[in-house]
Formats: structure tokens, sequence, C-alpha cells
């Protein structure tokens, strides 16, 4: 089982708001997923992005995958280095 670090939309009609989760890779963007870690807020002038350090860094030793914006999200964060 591949496991993503991803956004899932939660945010109502042209009022995005997301959560970062961790979810297998087969399931659906809104879907079923294991763990809630973070939440990003791009309506917000600066974007708005709150995460578990601690769960980030459990989840990426154990081989998730961020996707690209969960990828440049964590390097702004400082949980990835460049």
């Amino acid at each position: 089982m591949a496991v993503k670090m991803r956004l899932t939309r939660i945010g109502k009609k042209k009022s995005p708001f997301y959560r970062v989760v961790i979810a297998d890779e087969r399931a659906p963007r809104d879907g079923k997923f294991i763990e809630s870690i973070g939440t990003y807020d791009p309506k917000q002038d600066p974007s708005v992005f709150k995460i578990d350090e601690e769960k980030a860094k459990k989840w990426l030793s154990n081989g998730a995958k961020p996707t690209e914006t969960v990828g440049k999200l964590l390097k702004q964060a400082g949980i990835i280095e460049k």
C-alpha cells in the first residue's frame, strides 16, 4: 500500500479550505484517509498553514510521499530541508 501526504478540500464553493491528510494513493481526493495532520487556508493574506510537525516527520520517516503542493508547504514550514 503506497501512502501519500496530500490535501483534502473541505471548504464551500469559491472558498477553499484544505486539510493535510495521510491517505492511500488509490483513495479519491475527498475520500477515506488514515490521519489528518494539519490545515491550509489559501484565502487569507498571507495564506495560513498549520501542521503537527511530529506527525509529519513520523509519516515521512515511514515512507509517506508528499504531493507537489504539500511538499512546497512542508519546505516553507521547515519540516523538509531543501
